[in-house]
């Protein structure tokens, strides 16, 4: 079993679907099910077929989850040195090109979400930020092209 890294907050959310998944959207659906099947003749019921279809995928994202958090190693960011990047670290970067500076979290890839400033440690400059330390410079090959970054602060 290989555990995967996953902040407190990133846990809590996974866990809060999980949740909600069983003790709302799971037994709403069956409800459709049911409504379904007494409108007669399933072989031609579009509101049966669509309801068992989500019904799938309610299971299938119920044993993800339940894979997931059952698999999470829940890191803690405050507890983390910040002499280097590293998961849950949040990171300023300034773009040596163009002098912008951006910040981001890095966490696992069920909690990156560029618009909130949370990254993978799979992604491309996710990858290239562990283990880095403030002063370095990281370059990607981006799908706009190659981006230069300095590393400016752990936080």
């Amino acid at each position: 079993m290989r555990q995967v890294p996953i902040t407190k907050q990133g846990y809590d959310r996974l866990k809060q679907e999980l949740i909600n998944l069983k003790s709302v959207d799971r037994p709403r659906n069956i409800k459709a099910i049911e409504e379904a099947r007494a409108h007669g003749d399933l072989s031609e019921n579009a509101e049966f077929d669509a309801a068992k279809e989500r019904q799938a995928f309610i299971e299938g994202r119920i044993m993800d989850l339940e894979y997931k958090l059952g698999n999470a190693d829940v890191i803690d960011p405050e507890k983390l040195s910040k002499d280097a990047a590293r998961f849950g670290c949040t990171v300023s970067l300034e773009n040596i090109d163009t002098g912008d500076e951006v910040k981001y979290q890095l966490v696992g890839p069920d909690e990156s979400d560029i618009n909130e400033g949370r990254i993978s440690v799979a992604s491309p400059l996710g990858q290239a930020l562990l283990g880095k330390e403030v002063g370095d410079e990281i370059s990607i090959l981006a799908p706009g092209g190659r981006r230069n970054y300095e590393l400016i602060e752990i936080l």
